[in-house]
């Protein structure tokens, strides 16, 4: 938080009296302004609609009388003289003409001597009468320094109260605080007050259970979503390219600090289009295995679905989250179904706007966030979606080859506690040509139906028969698959 502070004292000094504060923690920022104005010896008002106006924000500072209105407040800036004046959550009111007359009017005030009008809240955004007199400053979420400080402060103010025992060794501190780092203070606040509170300690059990309680908070949001990575890249067959692509980039990601001291900036992420079947979200959930990190998913339904009208602002947040959580790995699935090409006009342009959104976003997006999207259907994906810059490199997942397909088979009768040995496995891949790897898997698990309901092992001729009985996507869809592959050609790199 200490460049905020930085950033926001230099605005105040150089005489910058209209500041919007896009943050979703008041409280933290009335702390934030409170430090500000006693650095630079002004006075320090905060306002609220529930209360008014008050000098400071101490539990018995008072408040002033009838100013719970905000163009009261505001006319009393005049009254009041110098000083930083914090108004929380004003952005609702600034669309009304006379609240942004009476800004205006206190701004200039405030300009004639020393301070500031800041107004915080989240999705705040200044009208076009004080655009022009204004300056936005994000305020980050809390990092591991202020988490850890945070921790430290729960742990003495509770022990004050009650035993408590803190059976936490320096790596699980360590851990339990990175499980914190993402939220917001009072979030994380309640969290650790709940794991002392249930049984009046912190032990090594909390860091998993810290990390439970953090996901409960992301998914509220009904946008974003853990998923649990459970296979790595030992799990995908084939894919070379992409692999070694990948392994390249690992170790900027173990060691972020030494690759910018190098360079270096942390990986934005690959587009995977190609065939369905073939791999690409197992691929795309296997990075967050291998790389450790994470995993985080945006599901498009839910952008139009659950946020009717406020989509822009949802999505917003949702990337909000992703990079207070970062570093990690957000999975989007079948992107064409979130952003399709198209003119809007169904919708009412929400989708264009929010497609609009997330192409700003992926250029100019903070925090390490690494973005796996896949995507079936070219013809239905935005061209803004292919150009340098929104991703690091564009795959295109293409059939099996024969090698890869094996591995395919080998891998699903292992997962199905099968000894791949007891099958003639290059066999099954040379009669399989024109497969994906989820028409494999289906064979595996028709196969292993056959010989369970005929009392036989499941042996070669069992998995032969069930692929003759399959007709493969490559043969209903050929004529796609062609126009798929020539426009891949020289517009992506293979991934295999």
């Amino acid at each position: 938080m200490k460049d905020t502070a930085d950033e926001l004292e230099l605005l105040v000094r150089s005489k910058h009296a209209l500041i919007l504060l896009d943050t979703e923690e008041p409280e933290r920022a009335d702390a934030l302004i409170a430090g500000i104005a006693a650095r630079l010896s002004l006075l320090h008002f905060s306002w609220t609609r529930a209360r008014g106006l008050r000098r400071g924000s101490a539990p018995g500072d008072p408040y002033i009388e009838r100013t719970d209105e905000p163009a009261r407040a505001l006319a009393r800036v005049a009254e009041e003289g110098a000083g930083l004046y914090h108004f929380r959550g004003l952005g609702a009111w600034l669309e009304d003409p006379v609240v942004a007359s009476h800004v205006a009017d206190a701004v200039a005030h405030v300009a004639s001597r020393r301070g500031a009008i800041i107004v915080s809240g989240a999705d705040a955004h200044l009208p076009d009468a004080l655009r022009s007199a204004g300056m936005t400053v994000r305020l980050p979420a809390p990092g591991f320094q202020e988490m850890r400080a945070l921790l430290e402060r729960l742990i003495r103010e509770h022990a004050a109260r009650m035993p408590l025992k803190v059976e936490l060794t320096a790596e699980e501190r360590v851990r339990l605080v990175n499980n914190l780092v993402g939220l917001t203070a009072h979030e994380a606040e309640r969290v650790v007050t709940r794991l002392i509170i249930e049984d009046g300690a912190l032990r090594a059990a909390d860091v998993a259970r810290a990390a439970t309680a953090k996901r409960q908070v992301v998914e509220q949001g009904g946008l974003l979503e853990y998923h649990a990575a459970e296979e790595g890249l030992g799990e995908v067959a084939g894919l070379g390219g992409l692999k070694r692509w990948l392994a390249r980039r690992r170790a900027v990601v173990a060691d972020p600090q030494r690759a910018h001291e190098f360079g270096l900036g942390f990986p934005r992420g690959v587009l995977l289009l190609g065939v369905p079947g073939c791999g690409k979200s197992l691929a795309a959930k296997a990075v967050a295995r291998e790389w450790g990190l994470p995993l985080l998913k945006l599901d498009p339904a839910n952008l139009y679905d659950k946020y009717i009208g406020d989509s822009e602002k949802n999505f917003k947040r949702a990337m909000r989250t992703a990079e207070r959580l970062a570093p990690i790995v957000l999975w989007i699935d079948e992107l064409e179904k979130a952003f399709a090409s198209g003119d809007g006009s169904e919708d009412g342009g929400v989708s264009r706007r929010v497609f609009g959104t997330f192409l700003s976003w992926l250029q100019e997006r903070k925090g390490d966030v690494f973005v796996t999207a896949t995507s079936n259907d070219i013809a239905n994906l935005p061209p803004e979606f292919i150009r340098k810059g929104r991703f690091d490199e564009v795959f295109f997942v293409d059939l099996p080859r024969a090698e890869a397909r094996a591995e395919v088979l080998r891998i699903h009768l292992r997962k199905r506690r099968q000894d791949p040995a007891r099958c003639d496995v290059q066999a099954l891949a040379a009669a399989s040509e024109g497969f994906s790897g989820a028409e494999l898997e289906q064979a595996v698990v028709a196969g292993l139906h056959a010989a369970f309901a005929s009392g036989r092992p499941l042996d070669t001729a069992m998995l032969a028969e069930e692929l003759g009985a399959t007709k493969p996507l490559s043969g209903t869809m050929r004529e796609r698959i062609f126009e798929l592959r020539a426009w891949a050609a020289d517009r992506t790199v293979p991934a295999d």
